[in-house]
């Protein structure tokens, strides 16, 4: 009898300990992402002083931290608001919209407290690359490509444009995964189709003819 209550014991303590363990190493892991995600963004920003340099990676590694917790403890609470609410969609809808609206106002807070941070170490310039960085550069890509597309656009319309991008931008910076990034600048070209179209521009033949030029140029590049 005392052996196996020792044995069972011995089982419960190497389980804990094992579950330690795999915390620690999931700890570590996620660690090691947020570090080479963060240096990789720093690391364009042609910071020379090398404490300025920590001190900026550090502040993008708490920011991504942040973002993770504030999501986390989000998606945790709309378990738990779903399984109390099952049978009264009424309930059910109304705590879910209020979920939501305190995330927006943490993460409006975080992103404000994570600028100014920023702001203390970095120019304009340098937060601007950073904010790319955080949105794997689809800004400026996006912005490129409307250019491109439609080549006759008014100064007046590219800073309209650039504007909503830089809006969505700021949105899909506090996003807490890469498809809701995507997601936002997806939802802000919808915005920006809309006004070119309200402009009396044809979105559908533009983008035709702009596939035509590409695989024009692609035809010319191989012939040469």
């Amino acid at each position: 009898m005392k052996k196996s209550c020792l044995l069972l014991i011995f089982c419960l303590l190497a389980l804990t300990v094992s579950a330690q363990t795999t915390d620690a190493e999931k700890e570590a892991a996620y660690a090691k992402v947020l570090d080479s995600r963060s240096n990789k963004i720093v690391a364009t920003l042609g910071i020379g002083d090398s404490a300025t340099y920590k001190a900026v990676k550090q502040v993008i590694v708490g920011q991504y931290r942040a973002l993770n917790t504030l999501h986390d403890a989000h998606k945790a609470a709309q378990k738990n608001v779903k399984e109390a609410y099952a049978s009264d969609k009424e309930q059910l809808d109304s705590n879910l919209k209020r979920l939501d609206e305190t995330l927006d106002q943490q993460l409006s807070r975080q992103h404000s407290s994570y600028l100014t941070q920023l702001s203390a170490r970095l120019s304009p310039a340098q937060i601007e690359q950073v904010k790319d960085g955080m949105t794997y550069g689809v800004l400026p890509l996006t912005y490129k490509g409307y250019q491109d597309m439609l080549p006759d656009l008014t100064d007046a319309q590219k800073s309209h444009i650039l504007a909503l991008l830089i809006e969505a931008r700021e949105y899909a910076m506090d996003a807490g995964s890469s498809d809701k990034k995507h997601a936002w600048f997806g939802k802000y070209k919808g915005k920006i189709n809309n006004y070119l179209s309200a402009a009396g521009i044809d979105m559908k033949k533009a983008g035709q003819e702009w596939e035509a030029r590409i695989k024009a140029a692609e035809t010319a590049t191989k012939h040469d």
